[in-house]
């Protein structure tokens, strides 16, 4: 059985230990706030720490470390677990630095360790069916495609919390929207440039960075897209879209989180019979993307025991960083 540790005991953390334990076993977790360690500590019968270099040093039998802590640390503590010996499961964004990542994935090869990087909504089974139907051909070359990110988060969200800051969140694309990124990569490919206008329309005082932003992409095979992004739908989440016109078929996977495929016309195909998918992640006034982290523990056991490929490496959670360093790089203010 194989046996896991967790880094950062905050809300995603407790769907990582849900995970692991049916998948392996945890029996370390570690967080500066001595009552968050010790909670899940006694939830899962794992030994509780407040420094991860005694977790790194102490925790022998250990094979992976889960990195749950603030967007701003990933690098650190992936690269200090690698270093001590370590496989590294990183929540996304996997860092918020593409030199970060960079230094990630070569201490990685130099300890000669995996890393692996999340990116659960590609397990969405509307985005399993149309990324299969573009890599199979069926919608021919893809002309244009629209990204659309409308969520609430309000300040209840933000209070009291690293969620917000320059130094520790990094940005509302990485924190909230960077799996959104990561399909565009994965279904339609590389970037060659972006243009964007940002601002903070609700959230003054409250984050260090837009609430909003408006993005036109430019892909490297020629196709073009946009994103259109915000924190601020009224009240709740309204929805997680995408749409993409190609030559032989257009599709649109919708819902709240990219859970519902609401529209297809391809020429000569039809998607169907899709398996229902998970829920959200449901952290109680506000909702986060659909929850496939079990996938994700399946596939990092399966890779450990049985030699199997990653469904995700770092090298495109590095691309994801990438893409959206890009992005805010270019982006105007308002």
């Amino acid at each position: 059985m194989i046996h896991f540790a967790i880094i950062g005991c905050g809300r995603i953390a407790q769907r990582h230990a849900e995970h692991i334990n049916k998948f392996g076993k945890l029996v370390a977790v570690c967080d500066v706030v001595r009552e968050k360690a010790d909670a899940m500590a006694k939830q899962y019968g794992a030994k509780a720490y407040y420094d991860t270099a005694e977790l790194l040093k102490n925790e022998k039998d250990v094979q992976v470390v889960s990195i749950c802590s603030p967007n701003g640390l990933h690098a650190q503590h992936s690269i200090e677990s690698l270093k001590a010996g370590y496989n590294v499961l990183c929540e996304k964004p996997m860092a918020i630095h593409v030199s970060d990542c960079g230094e990630m994935i070569k201490t990685a090869e130099q300890a000669n360790k995996r890393l692996f990087a999340i990116k659960q909504n590609r397990f969405n089974p509307p985005v399993e069916a149309v990324k299969k139907i573009i890599d199979e051909g069926k919608l021919g070359k893809i002309y244009s495609v629209q990204l659309s990110c409308f969520w609430n988060r309000n300040e209840d969200y933000y209070h009291n919390s690293w969620k917000g800051t320059k130094d520790m969140d990094g940005g509302t694309l990485y924190t909230q929207f960077s799996h959104f990124i990561d399909l565009l990569y994965w279904m339609i490919g590389d970037i060659k440039d972006a243009e964007a206008f940002t601002s903070n329309y609700a959230h003054q005082g409250i984050i260090e960075f837009e609430d909003t932003g408006v993005v036109i992409l430019k892909f490297q095979n020629g196709a073009i897209g946009t994103i259109n992004y915000t924190v601020n739908s009224f009240g709740k989440n309204m929805e997680g879209s995408l749409t993409i016109f190609g030559e032989k078929g257009t599709v649109k996977i919708g819902g709240q989180y990219l859970n519902e495929l609401e529209y297809q016309n391809i020429e000569g195909y039809k998607i169907e019979n899709l398996p229902a998918g998970n829920t959200a992640n449901n952290y109680g006034n506000y909702q986060g993307s659909m929850s496939n982290h079990d996938k994700i523990y399946m596939n990092v056991v399966d890779v450990l025991k049985n030699n199997a490929s990653i469904s995700t490496s770092a090298f495109e959670g590095l691309k994801t960083v990438e893409i959206i360093d890009k992005i805010y790089s270019k982006a105007q203010k308002i």
